[in-house]
């Protein structure tokens, strides 16, 4: 029995020692770990994974970076949008209506050049015709009819598809026009889905 107590008290001993002296994997171990378990495949490739500066600073700090670098991340995204060449804001609502239903393009299986979709269903509910939504984000129904049509509504609506960081740092919805992943042309027609009078979404 003393034995057995003593070499249960060593082996505790051990256990203790051991996690005393853990140190968690670096920054480039971690990176390393999550790398192993990616590879290229058709369009999608690794480079994916690269942060922007404003994606490591919302990864180091919980999605919760102080105020001022909150504000001084959104400042500088809010400068790179780009709103349309043309000063045309609203495109076919129609056609707006297909890209927010469809989550094709940018994916292993899809050819180079496939044009992308909003997938915006997977998020938002819009039209009241549809019955199939996701909540994670607000519901855009009457989005136009709530919200008024003036320019300065256009604008900040472009603003928050172009690019959702310049309102919100760490926000989770993708930058549309920012990362190249709708055309200006598509963000118009998804502009005319939200803010023509006429689209499905507002009546």
């Amino acid at each position: 029995m003393k034995l057995k107590t003593l070499a249960l008290a060593a082996v505790t001993t051990a256990l203790l020692s051991a996690c005393a002296t853990y140190s968690p994997p670096s920054e480039q171990e971690s990176m390393a770990v999550i790398m192993s378990s990616f590879r290229d495949r058709g369009i999608a490739t690794t480079d994916r994974l690269n942060q922007s500066e404003l994606q490591k600073i919302c990864t180091e700090t919980g999605n919760n970076p102080p105020k001022a670098e909150r504000e001084r991340l959104e400042k500088a995204a809010l400068a790179a949008v780009k709103y349309p060449t043309d000063g045309k804001w609203l495109g076919d609502y129609t056609q707006g209506e297909r890209i927010a239903q469809t989550g094709v393009g940018m994916q292993w299986t899809d050819a180079p050049g496939t044009p992308a979709g909003g997938n915006c269903y997977a998020c938002h509910e819009l039209s009241k015709a549809e019955i199939s939504y996701g909540n994670i984000g607000p519901s855009l129904n009457n989005y136009g009819k709530l919200r008024g049509y003036s320019d300065e509504i256009r604008k900040y609506t472009w603003a928050k598809i172009w690019n959702t960081h310049a309102f919100n740092a760490c926000s989770s919805m993708p930058r549309f026009g920012d990362a190249g992943i709708l055309t200006e042309q598509q963000i118009k027609d998804v502009m005319a889905l939200l803010l023509d009078p006429q689209s499905p979404v507002n009546k």
